[in-house]
């Protein structure tokens, strides 16, 4: 039996959790489309594409966060996309940020395709539901 989606969504929270970049990668779609509040942070206006995107944004994380810690708890297909909430935890010198956060991923073909993290579980949600 092959991998579900979600299996393949928490085996990238996994890598991320392990900062394991290559592990990351080999979940992506080469023409990934990542969203992230990080890239908002430092002012990025565009979103991550790609392989090389994701080690921009791995180099952002680290040059803006002590530490990030992300804790996805529920996982849930709604229509083409999963919908994952949770937690998120932040720290830098200058900012903190603890709360619920919301991502809706897109897998085709046991490869990620588009991510999108959300500032709230509810954001997140709002973003997959009809209507």
């Amino acid at each position: 039996m092959g991998r579900s989606d979600i299996d393949v969504v928490k085996e990238v929270y996994a890598a991320f959790a392990a900062r394991d970049i290559e592990r990351v990668e080999a979940l992506l779609d080469p023409e990934v489309v990542f969203i992230a509040v990080t890239g908002g942070i430092i002012g990025r206006t565009e979103p991550y594409r790609g392989h090389e995107g994701m080690r921009e944004y791995f180099s952002d994380v680290a040059r803006v966060w002590d530490e990030l810690v992300l804790t996805p708890r529920e996982f849930e297909e709604v229509g083409d996309a999963i919908l994952v909430t949770g937690r998120v935890s932040a720290r830098s010198p200058s900012r903190m940020i603890s709360g619920s956060t919301g991502w809706v991923w897109r897998v085709r073909n046991g490869l990620v395709v588009y991510v999108r993290v959300y500032s709230s579980a509810a954001e997140a949600r709002a973003a997959v539901s009809p209507g």
